[in-house]
């Protein structure tokens, strides 16, 4: 199991995993403890080679989607969340119930939360594209002002009303 770092606009982030892929993305905060053990993990910058080169573009504004080999670990039903919140386009949102609803679990928007929460790939996989369904921004593991700060830097200006509603 490898580490590497990449610099960005929120901080030093930190990626896990190995030949088989991301297992984990890590934004450096004194709030957030890092989910696994660094110390069980070596250091290695060529197997990462690709996602920091992807996430440079996407924090420059340049790429749209990722293109990443991720091996995220969770249950079949995290798995399936995780897999559509991929399908949610740069600068766009859904809620909670409209994920519920394709995966086909209509009466899920709650339990799509906890999935969402538990993300273990954060901004690749993009938890932080999932609002309430009155278009207010929920939980975020790094926080509110984090989330806000992502969607507005992906140009979702048409929720900052709601977005600095939200915030208190």
């Amino acid at each position: 199991m490898y580490y590497d770092y990449t610099d960005s606009p929120y901080g030093k982030i930190y990626l896990f995993g190995d030949f088989m892929g991301i297992t984990h993305l890590h934004i450096e905060n004194e709030e957030v403890i890092c989910p696994v053990n660094i110390e069980d993990y070596e250091y290695n910058d060529f197997v990462f080679i690709e996602a920091r080169y992807q996430l440079e573009e996407y924090f420059a504004g340049t790429r749209k989607t990722f293109n990443l080999v991720l091996n995220p670990a969770g249950t079949d039903f995290q798995k399936r969340v995780w897999n559509e919140l991929t399908t949610i386009e740069y600068g766009r949102t859904k809620s909670y119930s409209t994920i519920a609803y394709k995966i086909g679990n209509e009466n899920s928007s709650r339990a799509v939360g906890t999935a969402n929460g538990k993300n273990p790939i954060p901004i690749i996989i993009p938890c932080h594209r999932v609002i309430s369904k009155r278009g207010l921004i929920a939980n975020y593991l790094y926080g509110k002002e984090m989330k806000k700060k992502l969607l507005i830097g992906e140009g979702n200006y048409r929720f900052i009303e709601y977005i600095q509603e939200s915030l208190f």
